[in-house]
C-alpha cells in the first residue's frame, strides 16, 4: 500500500513531498518525490501521561474516541479505579484495552489509597507492585505522589521503588513545587519524570537534575503557556500530556491541539512532533513507528500543522479512522464496582451548633487548591446554609462502608438553589455533595447510592443522575454520549446559580486531600499544609485560616 503527501520527518528535520509504502504492518520505504498531495503524513501522537478514568469512559472508549485526534498512543496511571477495587481495579483496565488498536501503556499504581487520613476502597502495596510487574503488563511504575515518603525514607515506599528499578522500568514523578535538596534526593530515587511544574524556573530545575518535563495541558489543570519555552530550551527532554481529560473535552480535541497551538506559537516543527510522539515512545518504550523504514506504520495524515485537524489514523498498518469514524469496534464491557453504603437521612447531615465560628473551605474557579476563611456560625440550634452569604453545606459519605457522613461548609460554588453530588472524588472517589439545604443534598447523594455511582443534581425543579455503573467513576457509553449528558448536568448545576465554569470538576477536587489548603475527607476537614485533620468549629477566633 501507497500513501502519498508532505512528509514531515522529524529526524532529517524536514519536510518533503514523499510516498509511504507500507508492507505488512510496517514501513517498507519512505520514498522522497517531486508533487504530493497538500496534506501532511507524520508520526501519531502520544499522550504521555493521563488517567483515562478522567474521561469518565473505560479505555476502550476511550481509544475510539481518541484516534479521530490523531492518538496512536497512552501512557495512562490506572491510579483512579485502583483506588476503588485495588490490583482487580488495574486488571479490568488492561483486560479493556486488550482488543483495541491504540497502544495504552499501563503503569502500577504507586500512591494507593494517596493518603492514610482518608477511607478508600483498596491499597496496593509494595508486593502487589511486584506482582504486577512481574505479570509483564505495567510498563513503568506510576506517579510517586508521595514524595515525603521518598525523601523521608519510607521503607514501603522505597520498596515499591526498588521493585521497578530492579525490573528496569521507568518511575514517573509527581513533586509540585519540591526544589532543592529535597529534589536532588526525590530525583536520586530513580524518579525519572514529572508533570506537576506550574512554572518555567521549576521545570528548569527539574530538567538541570535530570528529569523529563511533561507539560501538561488537560480539563483541570493547564501550563503549556508557561511551560512552552522548554520545547526551544531542551526539545529531548519534553513531552505533552493531558492528566485529566473529561468527556467533553476529549471530543474536541487531544495532543493534536496542543501541537496546533504550540506550532502557531511558532515553536519548532520538528520539536513540537517530538514532544508529542518520540520522546514518549522512546522513554516509556513504546513500539510505536517514526516514518522510519522498518517501524511499525504508525502515523496520521493531518490537513495542516497549524490547524491539526486529523483526516485519518493508521496504527499498525491499518486505518483506525478515516476522517469520519473510527473503524474498531470497543468491544463487551463489563461492569466491576464497590459500593455498599446505604441511603441517607437528612437527620444525619445535621451539624448542631456549638457556637463560636466554623472553619470554611474557600473553592477557586478552575483551581485545584483551595482558600480557607473562618466565619460566624450563627445563632440557631443547628448550622445552617446560607445561600445569599454564598455558605453552602459539603458533605461526604464514604461508599465503602456504611458509615456517617462527614459535614462541613464551602464557599465559592454560588448556588442559589438544590444540591449536587458526585462519586468522583480524587483520589479515594466516596461521595461528596455540595448544596443549598439538606433535603436536596441527601437526594443528590441517595440517587447516587442507588445508581452505584454516578454524578447527580436535585432541587425543587426535579431531580437528574448521570450514573457511572464502572466502579461508581466511568459509564459504558461511548465519548459523544458522554459529554453531550455531562455537559446537560453541568448546565443543570449552572442554572441553580453555580457560577464555576466546570462545577463537577472543582467539586471532584474538594475531597483531594494532598492538594492544599482546605479539604474535605470522610473524616472531616483536611488541612493539606499541616497535612492533619482540623475541627469545624475554630476554638481559637484568631485562627491561622483568617489569614487566608
Amino acid at each position: 500500500m501507497k500513501i502519498a503527501g508532505k512528509i514531515i520527518d522529524v529526524h532529517k528535520r524536514r519536510i518533503y513531498p514523499g510516498i509511504v509504502t507500507i508492507t505488512a504492518g510496517k514501513i517498507e520505504s519512505v520514498t522522497e518525490t517531486e508533487e504530493s498531495p497538500g496534506h501532511y503524513i507524520m508520526p501519531g501522537l502520544a499522550d504521555a501521561h493521563v488517567h483515562i478514568e478522567s474521561s469518565m469512559l473505560v479505555p476502550s472508549h476511550f481509544a475510539v474516541a481518541a484516534v479521530r485526534h490523531g492518538t496512536v498512543a497512552v501512557v495512562t496511571d490506572p491510579h483512579e479505579i485502583a483506588n476503588v477495587l485495588g490490583k482487580d481495579g488495574v486488571k479490568f483496565m488492561l483486560d479493556n484495552a486488550e482488543n483495541v488498536p491504540v497502544k495504552i501503556v499501563f503503569g502500577a499504581p504507586s500512591c494507593v489509597p494517596a493518603t492514610s487520613l482518608e477511607s478508600a476502597g483498596a491499597r496496593i502495596g509494595s508486593a502487589d507492585i511486584r506482582e504486577l510487574i512481574e505479570d509483564g503488563k505495567v510498563k513503568f511504575l506510576a506517579e510517586m505522589m508521595n514524595f515525603p515518603g521518598v525523601i523521608y525514607n519510607d521503607a514501603e515506599v522505597h520498596r515499591k521503588l526498588e521493585a521497578a528499578r530492579n525490573a528496569g522500568i521507568p518511575i514517573d514523578g509527581h513533586a509540585p513545587g519540591l526544589t532543592g535538596e529535597e529534589l536532588k534526593k526525590y530525583i536520586s530515587a530513580g524518579i525519572s519524570t514529572d508533570h506537576e511544574c506550574t512554572s518555567l524556573e521549576e521545570a528548569l530545575e527539574k530538567i538541570s537534575g535530570g528529569m523529563q518535563i511533561l507539560i501538561r495541558e488537560g480539563s483541570a489543570a493547564r501550563n503549556l503557556e508557561v511551560l512552552a519555552p522548554l520545547i526551544s530550551y531542551y526539545p529531548e527532554k519534553v513531552m505533552l500530556c493531558t492528566d485529566d481529560l473529561h468527556p467533553e473535552t476529549l471530543l474536541r480535541g487531544h495532543i493534536n491541539r496542543l501541537v496546533a497551538r504550540l506550532i502557531s506559537m511558532d515553536y519548532n516543527i520538528f520539536d513540537v512532533v517530538k514532544a508529542a510522539s518520540v520522546n514518549t515512545y522512546e522513554h516509556y518504550r513504546i513500539s510505536a513507528g517514526t516514518l522510519k523504514t522498518g517501524d511499525p506504520a504508525d502515523f496520521i495524515i493531518v490537513d495542516d500543522p497549524k490547524k491539526m485537524n486529523v483526516l485519518q489514523t493508521w496504527i499498525d498498518g491499518k486505518c483506525v479512522f478515516d476522517g469520519e469514524k473510527s473503524l474498531f469496534s470497543p468491544g463487551e464491557i463489563i461492569k466491576v464496582n464497590k459500593f455498599k453504603c446505604t441511603r441517607l437521612l437528612p437527620d444525619e447531615i445535621r451539624v448542631i451548633n456549638e457556637g463560636g465560628k466554623i472553619n470554611i473551605i474557600v473553592a477557586r474557579n478552575g483551581e485545584l487548591t483551595t482558600d480557607a476563611d473562618v466565619v460566624p456560625a450563627g445563632e440557631k440550634e443547628f448550622v445552617t446554609t446560607r445561600p445569599e452569604e454564598d455558605i453552602l453545606k459539603i458533605v461526604v459519605k464514604e461508599r465503602y462502608n456504611d458509615k456517617p457522613p462527614a459535614v462541613g461548609f464551602i464557599r465559592g460554588f454560588g448556588m442559589k438553589q438544590g444540591a449536587m453530588a458526585s462519586s468522583v472524588a480524587h483520589d479515594s472517589h466516596n461521595i461528596i455533595s455540595i448544596g443549598t439545604n439538606d433535603r436536596d443534598i441527601v437526594n443528590a447523594i441517595n440517587l447516587i447510592v442507588d445508581a452505584g455511582g454516578g454524578m447527580a443534581v436535585a432541587s425543587d425543579d426535579g431531580a437528574e443522575v448521570l450514573k457511572l455503573p464502572v466502579a461508581g467513576i466511568m459509564s459504558d457509553l461511548p465519548v459523544t454520549a458522554m459529554a453531550s449528558r455531562y455537559e446537560k448536568l453541568s448546565e443543570t448545576v449552572r442554572s441553580l446559580g453555580c457560577r464555576l465554569d466546570a462545577p463537577f470538576m472543582t467539586l471532584s477536587f474538594m475531597a483531594l486531600l494532598v492538594i492544599p489548603k482546605l479539604k474535605m475527607s470522610d473524616r472531616g476537614l483536611f488541612d493539606g499544609l499541616t497535612f492533619k485533620h482540623i475541627p469545624l468549629f475554630a476554638t481559637n477566633p484568631h485562627s491561622q485560616y483568617k489569614a487566608y
